[in-house]
């Protein structure tokens, strides 16, 4: 080692030892570094002690799960625990896995769900809705059916149980003969509820009946009912919602007496049926879901809230009924579900009892009284006549009119009758009313009565054929909105008779008038002006005497242009026609009428010898006293 080596050696020495000491911390820094150290030794006992404790912890909660495990002993689980508090003897249904059961046949399938035993889906196959969807009634909790028990002093509700299937079959076909579906809650050794569902081919009536056996120490000795809670949406199937929901509403009928419904137009609404009820409906616009009681309902509470948007559903509907219990436990309830179209003919068939009268065509609104008995006894036997030439629907309809109106024309005839005569003898009229003061009415009345006797005219020869008219002209209004069989039946440019047709969407929305423009509508406010026009001459004899009758004539083809926008294609397509043939027999009597023979007969009758009734010798009389009275 040289010189230089050494030298090297030691400044590298010195630099080492003077930069230790140039870099060793002060005091300060000293105590916070010994700080640090002490709170990472604190962080690990503390550390330590969690660790401690959660095992501890863990190991307990062990202890308590396997202490409340079922184990060789038989010791009941927490589950088992909460669900016999909550279900006493159905606490063993309380869990389990839903699954479906479909029943079904040609025209009906209805899936049944094991969680509630209640009928969870329903399609009518023969019939599709306006966007040519398969026509579902209820789906997914939609449709909901539950009996509400007080069993041991506990409150149970059979939608919350699961009930089991005698099969293990999931697909049920009763498409040949019938076929039935059993559910049963069990609830121990002999003691059960069961439903039995049963569906005969070629039909929409699904029979449920409910079996209460061996709960007679379960049920209170002093309960005489159990509670139904009946809930389900009403969905939207045809093209105009708003007009659907018109018709969409609860109907039911109580036992020996007529069939009653919800107001259809109310944001809500609700009824006491506080006497025995026969069935209730949850009635749409062309299909229905109906309970039917084979015996009764003891009572019951419906009521319905409207769907305010109406783009899927259009109302809820929910009932509580009460049902008759025998006190004994061992009930044997009957009930028919129909679940199909609003027709007339299949609804007057159905029964469930020989000779008893249901009255389920009463939910297809064809009027009251009169007009009803039109529907009924004229109306649908010729249009059922005509359905069975097979002919397209407009075919059909143009026949009916041209029926109608051949039938009606005697009484066209003698109403333009009347209304000739009437505006012949305007002259005379006229005269009388300037020969008397208008001051003296009473006289010219008289005169005037007088004047038609001689002649042989009755004032009101033109209105009553138009009355006998009216009820045809009401029952045709209800008859084709409510004909199923019109649904989604094409014709020209209509694509669904039962409901509007449009030749151009607006983009927006007219109050009162809606977001489309109606050809139908249209031809037939336009046909209705022409024939106004037409007959406007013949309110002449009268139009003094009616101030604002012609008024009201001429408005009313623009307020049906409103009104009907929304309305039935078909029954527009129907006024349409009407008064086409109208204005057709107006020509007609026109050619038929010549006025100045009319005019010369009625002055010949002048001649002949009235002989005054007792009324109107009995009138004049009062006329006379009058005018006396006056003068005093």
């Amino acid at each position: 080692m040289d010189r230089n080596n050494i030298i090297g050696i030691v400044i590298i020495f010195i630099l080492l030892v003077g930069y230790s000491l140039w870099m060793q911390p002060g005091e300060e820094e000293q105590l916070k570094m010994q700080q640090k150290r002490d709170s990472l030794i604190a962080a690990q006992i503390e550390e330590a002690k969690l660790d401690s404790i959660y095992k501890i912890q863990k190991d307990s909660a062990e202890k308590v799960k396997d202490s409340l495990k079922i184990n060789i002993n038989g010791v009941d689980s927490l589950q088992t625990v909460e669900n016999k508090n909550a279900f006493g003897i159905f606490s063993a249904s309380a869990s389990g896995k839903q699954q479906f059961i479909t029943l079904y046949n040609k025209k009906l399938k209805v899936k049944l769900s094991t969680l509630g035993g209640y009928p969870y889906y329903g399609e009518l196959l023969n019939f599709k809705t306006f966007e040519k969807k398969p026509l579902v009634l209820f789906d997914d909790n939609e449709n909901v059916l539950s009996l509400n028990l007080y069993v041991d002093n506990k409150s149970v509700s059979t939608k919350d149980l699961y009930f089991t299937s005698e099969s293990s079959d999931t697909i049920v076909n009763a498409g040949e003969s019938t076929k039935s579906v059993k559910l049963r809650l069990n609830a121990g050794e002999g003691k059960y509820i069961e439903y039995v569902y049963t569906l005969e081919p070629n039909s929409y009536e699904l029979k449920y009946n409910i079996n209460i056996v061996g709960l007679s120490q379960n049920i209170a000795s002093n309960a005489s009912y159990i509670d139904m809670i009946w809930d389900s949406k009403s969905r939207r199937h045809e093209k105009g919602a708003e007009f659907e929901d018109r018709y969409t509403t609860t109907y039911y009928k109580y036992v020996d007496d007529k069939v009653q419904y919800l107001s259809e137009t109310k944001d809500k609404e609700e009824e006491k049926l506080d006497t025995k009820v026969k069935w209730i409906a949850y009635k749409g616009h062309f299909f229905s879901s109906v309970l039917i009681a084979n015996d009764a309902l003891t009572s019951a509470v419906t009521s319905y809230t409207k769907d305010q948007l109406q783009e899927k559903y259009l109302k809820s509907n929910h009932t509580e009924i009460t049902l008759p219990h025998d006190n004994k436990g061992n009930d044997n309830l009957k009930f028919t579900f129909y679940l199909g179209p609003n027709d007339y003919d299949i609804l007057k068939k159905i029964e469930v009892n020989k000779d008893e009268n249901l009255e389920l065509k009463r939910m297809i609104p064809l009027g009251w009284a009169l007009f009803r008995w039109v529907n009924q006894y004229i109306i649908i036997p010729l249009f059922n006549l005509l359905d069975g030439t097979g002919l397209n629907y407009g075919i059909i309809i143009l026949i009916m009119t041209f029926i109608i109106k051949t039938v009606l024309f005697p009484f066209t005839y003698k109403s333009f009758s009347s209304s000739a005569k009437m505006r012949v003898l305007k002259p005379q009229i006229d005269a009388i009313n300037a020969k008397i003061p208008k001051e003296k009415t009473m006289e010219r009345q008289q005169a005037t009565m007088s004047l038609y006797k001689k002649v042989g005219v009755n004032p009101l020869g033109g209105c009553l054929p138009m009355l006998f008219q009216f009820p045809i002209l009401i029952a045709m209004y209800l008859f084709f909105p409510s004909s199923i069989e019109l649904r989604q039946q094409p014709f020209l440019w209509a694509d669904d008779l039962s409901s509007y047709d449009s030749i151009l969407n607006l983009g927006f929305t007219i109050p009162m008038y809606g977001d489309h423009i109606s050809l139908f509508t249209l031809l037939m406010s336009a046909a209705i002006l022409i024939s106004t026009i037409m007959n406007g001459n013949q309110m002449n004899g009268s139009s003094n005497q009616l101030p604002g009758m012609k008024l009201m004539m001429y408005l009313m083809p623009v307020m049906m242009l409103v009104w009907f926008n929304n309305y039935s294609s078909g029954l527009s397509y129907y006024y349409f026609l009407s008064n086409l043939i109208t204005i057709a027999q107006t020509l007609i009597i026109r050619k038929m009428i010549n006025e100045d023979d009319l005019l010369a007969k009625l002055n010949a009758n002048k001649k002949k010898e009235v002989k005054k009734s007792k009324f109107q010798t009995r009138l004049e009389l009062m006329a006379k006293e009058s005018t006396e009275r006056r003068k005093k």
